[in-house]
């Protein structure tokens, strides 16, 4: 006897082999995600120019004395700094993090930046995110050519992500999932969500490209459906705040926790362009920024501390520094040498890297701002081949060789 089909019946059945196609895409993407030894990279960008000589000033010797001639009403008291070392302390504000640079997951690298001249905001970024100064026709960013050339691909679910806009670093990387909090990548709530599905499924069925990354994003959106509109409770006795950074490093500890195949988290922090009132006190401008970052940090690290942290690698670093004079609006303008900041596992913590190139009218760069005597991409270098376990570092920053500075283990 013949048997007819109906309509509801043979999208009932397209949808189940949608879904099983779907599932198994998902089950292979878990395995590649397990199969990699490489740490998962978090890059905090500070955008604006943070002042790396308030962040990290010199305690003591002749630089403290230049220090505070150039700066009379916003130098950060030497009383008040957290040591790092003989040479240097720590802005008060960041208390939380100089307890994981005591406990050795913390590094620091001054005097670093750009070797190029420029103080545009636009074009620094730019450059630094291309992973190519001087050059802003470059088709891709630095971890876009990271994620292409690594020997173990970019093949789980969610590669990349993004939480605040795509930044230029990710230029050219289609696979990156941007996102602010797992519900911003969920179909609406309007009672047919499960009708879209299917249907979105049915459109991107076929072999093409375009289809392949309808696809990987229904995927992509599948995994993270258990996320959406769920009270999330961190580890440890984290706690997130309700700032910007926070939530954002936030969402990135869940995206960690799925374990979809997370790589490289681009995390984007503004404010940091200093030009006026910037040390307003105790609780002034710069302070409240920086105590926004080490609570965030802080918390961040606290909740992966349960058998993550030691396959993850954190970078803080900011598109330039600020002059080494204070301006009349007892604020910094744009400068040019900065400090980068290096938290994980598998970091030499606990020490200050770099050649400190001092403070003297003739050891400024252009007799103004502090020095670069460290290019950002030496530390960047030596963090993916000890760390992302990519040796491949000629194709992600052409043209640059440096040797490492030992700031992170192999």
């Amino acid at each position: 006897m013949a048997h007819t089909l109906s309509r509801r019946q043979f999208l009932q059945g397209c949808s189940a082999a949608i879904a099983a196609m779907a599932g198994a895409r998902l089950t292979r993407y878990a395995v590649s995600a397990q199969s990699s030894t490489a740490d998962m990279l978090v890059v905090i960008f500070l955008r604006g120019g943070w002042d790396a000589l308030n962040v990290v000033p010199p305690r003591d010797g002749d630089d403290r004395g230049l220090y505070e001639v150039a700066r009379p009403d916003i130098a950060i008291p030497a009383s008040s700094l957290l040591p790092l070392d003989d040479r240097f302390g720590l802005h008060p504000a960041l208390a939380p993090l100089h307890d994981l640079y005591q406990d050795g997951k913390m590094a620091v690298v001054h005097a670093v930046g750009l070797d190029f001249d420029t103080r545009s905001h636009f074009d620094a970024m730019e450059y630094v995110e291309l992973g190519t100064p001087g050059h802003k026709g470059t088709q891709s960013g630095w971890i876009t050519r990271h994620l292409q050339s690594t020997p173990s691909g970019s093949s789980g679910l969610i590669p990349a992500i993004s939480t605040s806009e795509q930044p230029t670093s990710l230029l050219g990387f289609p696979a990156n999932v941007n996102m602010y909090s797992p519900s911003d990548i969920s179909l609406w709530d309007n009672g047919l969500a499960a009708e879209q599905k299917q249907a979105l499924r049915q459109m991107y069925a076929s072999d093409t490209p375009l289809a392949s990354v309808g696809q990987r994003t229904l995927d992509a959106m599948q995994a993270v459906q258990p996320l959406v509109d769920v009270d999330y409770q961190p580890s440890n006795g984290a706690v997130y705040n309700d700032d910007e950074l926070s939530q954002q490093l936030k969402t990135v500890a869940q995206m960690i926790k799925l374990d979809a195949g997370l790589q490289v988290a681009a995390v984007d922090f503004g404010g940091w362009d200093t030009h006026e009132y910037e040390n307003d006190g105790p609780d002034g401008y710069l302070a409240d920024l920086l105590g926004a970052l080490g609570d965030g940090l802080a918390n961040f690290y606290l909740d992966l501390d349960s058998g993550y942290t030691d396959r993850l690698s954190i970078v803080i670093m900011s598109e330039f520094g600020r002059r080494l004079v204070q301006n009349e609006s007892s604020g910094t303008d744009h400068g040019h040498g900065s400090v980068m900041l290096a938290l994980g596992g598998g970091v030499n913590g606990g020490q200050v890297f770099g050649q400190w190139p001092g403070l003297s009218n003739d050891q400024l760069y252009d007799h103004a701002d502090l020095a670069v005597t460290t290019d950002y991409r030496q530390v960047l270098r030596e963090l993916i081949a000890n760390r992302l376990d990519n040796p491949n570092t000629d194709a992600v920053f052409p043209g640059f060789d440096a040797p490492p500075l030992g700031i992170f283990q192999s």
